[in-house]
């Protein structure tokens, strides 16, 4: 094994990559497994559930299964329905991608509505339901982080067990901005993104500003705009 691993190693080092510039949102067959590469401008979206581990340590699994499907149900349809593709799941977060001319004011207002699907439909039905949710010390949040930046869309893994890989900026920094806790402020978008979404997604119905510009001292991007808003569906 020691060998093979060597082998596949330099050969995956002596590739040349076969890259090409994409518009539409690659599906994992779209890639050519060895040395294919699409390159495109995208908006990339995480929806991540806070806490997952004390979640899934402290309750039943069969609640914990619960709260991770009734999140990732509506964070995907959301997704879906602007127009974005789902293309990963990460246990209890998922990943869109979003193209085109409206692809950050999209991706935006898929975030606030996904803060609205889960402060007024998630949150209040499982704590209806399970009473070690209500009386518990987990307490059900989440938070959603978008960025935009060129992407490198490469497979990895190995044939027939392999997936997209999504190499750039973006997908990073949204993946550590869902991470944040800034309760009540469940959504957080680049300085890149805000100056590139509509107006309809950056003031509220009386003109109110929707977005507050925060410092970010250990992220890998100076600004940041968080939002307590929310968007219904």
């Amino acid at each position: 094994m020691a060998d093979e691993l060597d082998s596949v190693v330099s050969n995956i080092l002596g590739q040349v990559w076969d890259s090409r510039d994409g518009k539409a949102v690659p599906s994992t067959a779209d890639v050519k497994f060895g040395g294919g590469a699409v390159r495109l401008e995208a908006t990339m979206l995480y929806a991540d559930l806070a806490d997952s581990t004390e979640l899934a340590m402290n309750q039943d699994r069969r609640v914990a299964a619960k709260v991770y499907k009734c999140f990732l149900a509506c964070a995907s349809r959301l997704v879906k329905a602007e127009g974005g593709y789902i293309r990963s799941f990460d246990g209890d977060r998922v990943m869109g991608v979003f193209v085109g001319d409206c692809k950050n004011t999209s991706a935006t207002k898929c975030a606030l509505k996904i803060n609205y699907a889960f402060l007024n439909v998630i949150t209040p039905k499982l704590l209806a339901r399970y009473e070690t949710l209500r009386s518990g010390s987990y307490q059900l949040a989440h938070c959603v982080g978008i960025d935009v930046s060129e992407v490198l869309v490469v497979r990895g893994g190995i044939r027939n067990d392999n997936d997209l890989l999504w190499v750039g900026q973006a997908p990073n920094v949204a993946a550590k901005l869902s991470a944040i806790r800034q309760s009540p402020y469940h959504t957080l978008i680049t300085e890149a993104v805000y100056k590139r979404i509509a107006d309809e997604a950056k003031y509220g119905p009386n003109n109110e500003e929707m977005w507050e510009a925060r410092s970010w001292s250990t992220g890998p991007v100076a600004t940041v705009y968080r939002s307590r808003w929310m968007w219904t569906p």
